[in-house]
């Protein structure tokens, strides 16, 4: 029985210290919140977007030749300077037979011009060629050198390197013009392709906003199964969360509350064995006092015998044989254990139990608490799917774009006459360009062959009069090319000047102007159209916007119907305000209440047990009299060591003599040379007392020693409890009575939390799923960028990818043309220098004229 409390302190004091560590543990939970921002799984995904019928947006891909496509605009805006002519324009659209030439030939001054520099060319080349034929019938033109001069050498070699550097010129040129004639027929086939595709998708566009409209509303589906999602675990979310954050409070106060009733028992344990063994001791003492008051009697009496040997050494020890402490002069503790008598009254741990329990089942409780309030939400859930219906029920764009869809038909239908001659004409001007091209190539073929049969003959000719064929070969190669050049040089002026009028005037006229947008101003000015052509009723445009303005706001994102004409507004952003779906989902979650319980941790005779624990008075009880009083032995002498001193007095040293005294060891007993005491009888009694000392040690002082030792133990630790019992016990009652009131307030303000925690996660699904609604119906189902995607597209076209090779193929082409005129000129006069001089004169500079050499005669060979 004795040892049950100290069993009951070390499990207490486990429990204490796996209290603290739980609730040290629990001070920073890992509580994960609902709606965290950054949380993956507050973003929703949406698929299946509209993008089957999205017009693709054409941009300028950077060329090699961007450089020549950029000296060709600069020289097309030099040619012509003049802006956009849109009195000119309004003339020609209102009242085409009131134009007249002179407008026209003001405002195309620099394509006259170039022109006449064709016409020119045209009618000066041939003749100069006929003339050139004529001249060769008769020998005047290509012919021979007359004479040999020293200067022959340096002029051929500068005619060479003439030629060479014109048919390097022509050469870049021509592969210039090849490169740029085939892109332009790789670019014009898929660019007129792309006209009534382009129109066919934006009719489909139109055709297809009811049914993109509904798909977007059918994707509410989406948020919707993520927050039925989420409200099935919403209530035993809330009841964990609110376990999670009030467990440490209220674990670490039961942990208290169990030292407190470990205390009381361990206390009331120890002073019932302070009290029985202070009694004890007590009358042990009055039982051992006249056993020794008897003994030292006979001991001293003994030892004082003349004929005990050696005695007088010991007799101080046994005179002292007398009791020690005294315990009846120590405090009673009485009164403390009257006053702690039927302690406990109340079963602390089965307390203890039910309040962890009740606690613990707060997770299922918030389930059966808000089972109601999640079947209402659902509820909700489904009557804001219907109002999210009304989006689309809602929506007025269908009979709104029939007119800018017959437009659109209108323009596909009208659009494929022109677009089939268009490629008829490509067809003829690529194959034109590229035998022409061909004709070049074979002219700088022919240069080619020429100069290299020609400086090869040169070099193997011996005498400049000697006939050499490889020489003479060459100027004919070269006389081909000349020929050649003359012949078809005014059909490559007339390809060059057709092809350069049409390029650049819808560089000047039409590409410029669609950059800088004063095509767009030039349509949104009103009476530069014919009411025929008013693109704002024709496209059904808002009344107070033009072609500019509703080209800026599809470009920027507007959807169809702030830029059409209703007859009623419709404001998107008001049909996606979050509120409108949202309210009765939010008023119900912030008006739901719910009682999770009361924790009683301790109840009121449980209080009563502490409280009369803290007035008990073991505080006042002066536990240090009682470890005076320990410091104290039960006999003042040893008795083993005064029995020990008994039984070595049995011998006595022999040194010397009868008379000589003997020597004891430490431990009382005779040294090596000792003999026995020479009175058998003092040595008979002298062995008899010290076995009566060794009885009375054995049967009454051990016994009270271990009694001592045991009370140590008690009065140890009530003088460790007793100075702070008060404090802790008042302590422990606060703070059960803190928590217990703390308890509902903080349950209900967790809840509060965790439920606009959740609020607010939900609504965030509302608000993504209203801003990709929004978003998609301008960006896609019901964007107008489309229609200026496919304008920006049409210039992309036009200029960056037709007109701007087309410019460069007659730039290249002209390049070529006019650089055929050197190119003749250095032929003709190279072919002389590749044939056999016809008189070899000797000129006065030449080093046959020293005075002793004598000129040497050749014959004229005719």
């Amino acid at each position: 029985a004795d040892g049950a409390p100290g069993s009951l302190l070390t499990t207490t004091g486990a429990m204490r210290a796996a209290g603290l560590l739980l609730a040290w543990a629990l001070l920073h939970p890992a509580a994960s919140q609902q709606c965290h921002p950054s949380s993956p799984g507050g973003v929703l995904r949406f698929t299946d977007r509209h993008a089957e019928i999205q017009v693709p947006a054409l941009h300028r891909v950077p060329s090699s030749l961007d450089p020549l496509y950029g000296l060709v605009r600069r020289c097309l805006d030099l040619i012509q300077q003049n802006p956009l002519p849109t009195e000119l324009l309004r003339t020609a659209l209102n009242d085409p037979g009131s134009v007249r030439t002179s407008q026209v030939v003001q405002y195309e001054l620099g394509y006259v011009v170039c022109a006449a520099v064709a016409l020119l060319f045209t009618v000066a080349v041939p003749v100069a060629g006929m003339c050139f034929c004529f001249c060769r019938s008769r020998q005047r033109c290509g012919g021979r050198l007359r004479a040999h001069r020293r200067s022959l050498g340096c002029r051929r070699r500068c005619l060479l390197a003439c030629l060479s550097f014109t048919s390097l010129v022509i050469l870049i040129s021509i592969t210039c013009a090849f490169v740029t004639n085939q892109r332009v027929k790789g670019q014009m086939e898929p660019g007129l392709g792309a006209v009534p595709s382009t129109l066919r998708t934006l009719r489909q566009h139109l055709a297809n906003v009811p049914q993109g409209v509904q798909m977007v509303v059918d994707k509410f589906e989406v948020p919707r199964k993520q927050i039925i999602s989420d409200l099935g675990g919403l209530s035993r979310s809330v009841g964990f969360s609110i376990h999670a954050q009030l467990k440490a409070m209220t674990y670490a106060a039961l942990a208290d509350l169990q030292d407190r009733a470990g205390d009381l028992q361990t206390s009331l344990h120890h002073l019932q064995i302070l009290h029985r063994t202070t009694r004890a001791l007590a009358a042990a003492r009055a039982e051992l006092e006249p056993a020794l008051r008897e003994g030292r009697r006979r001991v001293v009496a003994l030892l004082d015998d003349p004929r005990c040997t050696s005695c007088a050494s010991v007799l101080g020890r046994a005179q002292g044989l007398q009791p020690g402490a005294d315990y009846s002069k120590v405090p009673p503790v009485e009164k403390v254990l009257k006053a702690l008598a039927g302690l406990p009254r109340s079963d602390f741990a089965e307390m203890i139990r039910q309040g962890n329990g009740t606690f613990n089942s707060i997770p299922e409780l918030a389930v059966e608490r808000m089972a109601q309030v999640i079947q209402d939400l659902r509820s909700d859930l489904a009557r804001t799917a219907e109002k999210v219906q009304s989006i689309a029920d809602g929506f007025p764009l269908p009979d709104y774009t029939r007119p800018v869809s017959e437009a659109l038909g209108k323009a596909e239908g009208r659009s494929q006459p022109y677009l089939r001659e268009v490629r008829r004409f490509e067809r003829y001007r690529w194959i034109a360009g590229t035998v022409l091209c061909s004709i070049i190539l074979l002219i700088l073929l022919c240069n080619v062959t020429g100069m290299a049969l020609g400086v090869y003959g040169l070099s193997k000719r011996e005498d400049p009069s000697d006939y050499e064929c490889r020489g003479e070969a060459g100027a004919k190669f070269l006389l081909v090319g000349v020929g050649l050049a003359f012949l078809f040089s005014w059909l490559l002026i007339l390809l060059v000047f057709a092809t350069f009028l049409v390029g650049g005037n819808i560089q000047t006229l039409v590409c410029r102007n669609w950059v800088n947008q004063e095509i767009y101003k030039f349509i949104d000015t009103p009476g530069n159209l014919p009411p025929s052509m008013n693109l704002t009723r024709q496209l059904n445009l808002r009344r107070d916007s033009n072609l500019s303005s509703t080209y800026r706001e599809c470009k920027s994102g507007a959807g169809l119907w702030e830029v059409l004409q209703l007859d009623s507004s419709y404001d998107l952003n008001e049909h996606l305000k979050t509120p409108r779906y949202t309210a009765d989902f939010q008023k119900r979650l912030g008006d739901f209440t719910a009682n999770l319980g009361e924790v009683r941790l301790l109840r009121s005779e449980g209080r009563q047990d502490l409280e009369t624990f803290a007035r008990s008075g073991v505080d006042e009880v002066d536990y240090g009299r009682f470890q005076e009083e320990m410091k104290n032995p039960v006999v003042q002498t040893s008795l083993p060591g005064l029995a020990r001193n008994l039984e070595g007095l049995q011998k006595m040293q022999v040194s010397g003599g009868a008379g000589a005294r003997g020597v004891f060891s430490a431990q009382g007993t005779c040294s090596p040379h000792c003999a026995l005491q020479r009175n058998g009888t003092v040595a008979g009694r002298l062995a008899a007392e010290a076995r009566a000392l060794w009885h009375m040690q054995n049967s009454s002082v051990q016994s009270q020693e271990a009694l001592v030792a045991k009370l140590g133990e008690s009065v140890q630790f009530l003088s460790r409890l007793a100075p702070h019992l008060k404090e802790r016990v008042k302590r422990t009652l606060a703070t059960t009575a803190s928590v217990e009131a703390r308890l509902p307030v903080q349950a209900q303000q967790i809840l509060r939390q965790e439920l606009g925690c959740f609020t607010r996660k939900e609504l965030r699904y509302f608000a993504q799923y209203l801003n990709w609604v929004g978003q998609t119906l301008r960006e896609d189902v019901a964007s107008c960028q489309p229609l200026a995607t496919a304008l920006d597209n049409g210039r992309v076209i036009l200029c960056d990818r037709i007109a701007d090779p087309w410019n460069a193929f007659w730039f290249s082409l002209g390049c070529c043309t006019f650089f055929l005129i050197p190119n003749i000129i250095f032929a003709v006069r190279l072919t002389k220098h590749f044939r056999p001089i016809r008189n070899r004169l000797i000129s006065t500079g030449s080093e046959e004229t020293c005075p002793f050499h004598i000129p040497r005669v050749t014959a004229l060979k005719l």
